[in-house]
């Protein structure tokens, strides 16, 4: 078999993926796909979506699917799309050509190098295979295949992972990239041997921009397009699946369903379905820990670079988001070879399409606790943050002064937030000032699970901080316009927020430390805080 055409890799891949113990079954993709080409006309697919969010599995599943390189009956047979009626006329029935383009040769510092490795060995391939038919060997990949078309009438498939991963290799210059989209276009564009060709990555192949070489792509994201939208990522049933499996295999478990929905959920597709971050959510299951298994992959750094150098125009958006508000954006696709981000939204659409943050209704939002401590880590790390770096330091000040009842220390510090030349201090609502609440207390989401507006005993209340360690202290937050903090606290007595630490009838609480009660209410006559804690 070839490196490319024909490759038992694909399989072999899947394979490993399927008998894995937190496997999710998402074959019936395969289906979506076929229709797409044979019913809807659609020959050309690119699927886009964040990193480690299942397209490359999405990709080994349909090159094994599809390809003759080796019978996948015996992993397919046992899988959902073995009851479609697209399931023997299709299995193994096809010629695949499979590239991934992340791949690089050793010690590779050029794009010839880069490029020449799969034209030679995907020529190698084909000579090999049709040696009876084709002859010549110094004439290019797509006039070798239009040769074998037109002797044999045979159409290829071509499987393309990572088509955008030469916009992330240092070698790569802008004229390199023109060159590669060039290439695309010569091998796949209107050639009669393309039975059709599936491709996903990250970036979107943006048509405004001079990606126009690829239009025939039908582009599928999951901000706009609800196609296949399901495929990519876990849904809520699938996690419950997972957890279910996750209970009945491990001996001592650690993780509860709440804390997978608290690090790992908060992604919205297009048609407003949440879904879980895969990867982090299988290697919590595998682990038996909770943690940030996912922002340590990718070009992340690359998009809080932009972060940092836009901070006059995007801090106090931050801190809203922090506070777990939606900021107003307008996303559009990111093109891949258009790497200058210079406005909000442009920064934004890009933080979107790298799963840095999560879009529905015209906003954008951080999606979890999973990307809220990396949000958390810029603000509290970086001196060009301004006022949001100086609040953020005094967090823990501001969380030893609660925890100690120190009222006018916590009132000190409020007072020094609100002389902070932002408007998101003017306090024209609840919403800034809960906005400011939590980045006084931004430092404590080291030590406890932070979470806004949640449901408690008869109403809502503002902040509740779940302590991470049974025996820490828990505070309830409720904030309050022209009142007083006493109200405050007499709404968080009156309405039974302390509920939510008390155990189920009949069950201990888990959690064996205080119960904090803590009001805040800033006086707009006054312009002044005034805060109260008390001992529930």
């Amino acid at each position: 078999m070839g490196q490319y055409l024909d490759s038992r890799v694909p399989l072999e891949s899947y394979r490993g993926i399927v008998n894995t113990r937190f496997f999710v079954d998402k074959t019936l993709l395969l289906e979506d796909v076929l229709k797409a080409v044979e019913i809807d006309g659609q020959r050309y697919l690119c699927i886009t979506r964040p990193r480690r969010f299942g397209k490359s599995v999405m990709a080994n599943m349909v090159a094994a699917f599809l390809g003759r390189a080796e019978e996948a009956g015996d992993i397919f047979g046992r899988l959902e799309i073995a009851q479609s009626e697209w399931y023997d006329t299709h299995l193994n029935q096809y010629p695949v050509i499979y590239i991934d383009f992340s791949e690089v040769p050793e010690n590779c510092v050029s794009y010839h190098a880069y490029i020449s490795r799969i034209l030679d060995s995907l020529k190698r391939d084909l000579l090999e295979e049709f040696s009876e038919i084709v002859t010549d060997a110094g004439i290019s990949v797509w006039d070798l295949l239009t040769n074998i078309f037109q002797k044999t009438g045979k159409k290829f498939i071509f499987v393309i992972d990572e088509w955008d991963a030469v916009f992330h290799m240092s070698f790569i210059t802008k004229e390199d990239q023109k060159a590669y989209l060039l290439f695309l276009k010569a091998l796949l564009k209107d050639k009669a041997y393309v039975k059709f060709a599936y491709m996903t990555g990250i970036l979107p192949i943006a048509k405004y921009s001079s990606g126009s070489e690829l239009n025939m792509f039908v582009e599928y994201d999951m901000t706009v397009m609800e196609r296949f939208s399901a495929c990519f990522g876990f849904v809520e049933k699938e996690v419950d699946h997972l957890f279910a499996i996750y209970l009945q295999t491990t001996k001592r478990p650690k993780i509860t369903r709440k804390d997978l929905e608290v690090w790992y959920d908060g992604y919205y597709t297009a048609s407003g379905e949440r879904l879980y971050n895969p990867r982090s959510v299988v290697c919590a299951l595998v682990n038996n820990q909770m943690a940030s298994y996912w922002t340590s992959f990718g070009p992340y750094d690359e998009i809080f670079f932009y972060v940092k150098n836009n901070v006059d125009d995007m801090r106090d958006d931050l801190v809203l988001m922090v506070a777990g508000e939606g900021v107003e954006a307008e996303i559009r696709n990111y093109a891949a070879v258009s790497m200058e981000l210079n406005t909000k939204d442009e920064i934004y659409s890009a933080m979107v399409i790298y799963g840095l943050l999560t879009y529905m209704d015209g906003e954008v939002f951080i999606p979890n606790k999973e990307l809220m401590d990396k949000f958390r880590e810029l603000l509290m790390s970086k001196e060009s943050m301004g006022y949001v770096y100086r609040l953020a330091n005094v967090s823990k000040r501001m969380l030893a002064a609660t925890l100690h009842g120190d009222t006018a220390v916590m009132a000190e510090i409020l007072e020094f937030a609100h002389n902070m030349e932002s408007p998101v201090f003017s306090y024209n609502s609840e919403i800034e000032l809960s906005a400011v609440v939590n980045l006084v207390y931004l430092a404590a989401r080291d030590k406890y699970r932070v979470e806004r507006e949640d449901k408690a005993g008869k109403g809502y209340v503002d902040f509740i901080f779940y302590p991470e360690r049974k025996n820490g202290d828990a505070l309830i937050l409720e904030l309050k316009l022209d009142s007083t903090p006493g109200e405050a606290i007499k709404q968080i007595k009156d309405k039974g927020y302390a509920l939510r630490f008390k155990g189920k009838m009949g069950e201990k609480s888990k959690y064996t430390g205080r119960i904090l009660a803590v009001g805040i209410s800033y006086s707009t006559k006054t312009k002044k805080h005034s805060c109260k804690v008390e001992v529930l």
